[in-house]
């Protein structure tokens, strides 16, 4: 089995997982089981899928599991513009995760097209 936690995008995705959770920490408890769980599970669902793909047992599989990765960046970048407009992240905050989410893309689809 590939040692996934050697990968660089993995560990950048468990950094990103943190800061949404410290992110969300502040939200309203009424959305503790709805926003903030959905971005919390989208968020941890990259690195896991990161992992997941490492233990494919084919590249293409692999590359199945760092496109669920990217997905589920998409989602998060949607849910916190949802949070943008009902004012539970600043317009600062929105723009700082959804650097960082596309980032992360970017070096995903990079890592990607390497394993082709």
């Amino acid at each position: 089995m590939f040692r996934f936690e050697n990968l660089e995008i993995w560990q950048e995705a468990i950094i990103y997982a943190k800061q949404v959770y410290s992110l969300t920490a502040s939200f309203p408890k009424e959305e503790q089981y709805s926003l903030v769980s959905q971005l919390r599970r989208s968020a941890v669902s990259v690195s896991a899928n990161i992992a997941e793909g490492a233990a494919s047992s084919t590249t293409k599989e692999f590359q199945m599991f760092l496109s669920y990765s990217i997905r589920s960046l998409a989602e998060n970048i949607s849910e916190f513009a949802f949070a943008k407009e009902q004012s539970y992240v600043s317009e600062e905050q929105y723009k700082k995760a959804y650097s960082e989410a596309e980032r992360l893309i970017k070096r995903i689809t990079t890592f990607k097209k390497t394993l082709a």
